[in-house]
């Protein structure tokens, strides 16, 4: 099991990363919140890794904090979410933010994650309240990661944003209504992050 990876950030394309660590160059899927931490494409960075061996394929999914993987860990136990839908969450809201929702029975903001429908978000909060005691106990300690600014975004960050808000389960038309009204001239990241905290709040 591949618990940790350090390294050079090669690619970002949301949401997949790629790490060179040694020479080897590691595909990591991530969250958005995650993603919007790492530093610029050149840099170094360190991982929380979760890895997923299916039949056709092995598959690694990056954190920035033990606590993230952690929930994730609990996520993927629950009948009906896999590791995609996991992600979708954990791009639509931290670690803190799912635990008030479980807590306080608010399954209507649980339903405004994508793939989350009223009977989902109701499994998840009765599953999710038993398996607190599994990962609560994480560290919420980000790792030394930071933000990049200064850089220029890139010509097509806006069609990035609405690809990867895609890949998150939202439809295209969905994706393209989070991002509106929003400055294109931001980074990728940027604007993930600012679509996700619009659709939450709306």
């Amino acid at each position: 099991m591949i618990g940790r990876l350090s390294g050079s950030l090669l690619e970002k394309q949301p949401p997949w990363i790629v790490i060179d660590a040694h020479g080897v160059g590691y595909e990591l899927e991530t969250s958005m919140n995650t993603l919007v931490a790492l530093p610029a494409v050149g840099e170094s960075v360190s991982l929380y890794t979760h890895l997923t061996i299916r039949d056709d394929a092995h598959l690694l999914y990056g954190f920035a904090r033990e606590h993230e993987r952690a929930l994730f860990r609990a996520l993927i136990k629950v009948n009906g979410v896999g590791p995609k839908l996991a992600l979708a969450i954990l791009s639509g809201m931290d670690e803190d933010a799912f635990m008030r929702c479980v807590r306080d029975d608010d399954s209507k903001a649980l339903t405004k994650l994508p793939g989350v429908g009223k009977k989902t978000a109701e499994r998840l909060i009765i599953e999710m309240r038993d398996r607190f005691p599994e990962w609560e106990n994480g560290s919420h300690a980000p790792l030394a990661l930071e933000t990049t600014s200064g850089n220029p975004p890139p010509r097509d960050s806006l069609a990035d944003a609405e690809a990867a808000l895609v890949s998150l389960g939202y439809k295209l038309t969905e994706a393209s209504k989070m991002l509106a009204d929003i400055d294109p001239n931001q980074s990728t990241e940027v604007l993930i992050k600012a679509a996700l905290t619009k659709r939450m709040n709306g």
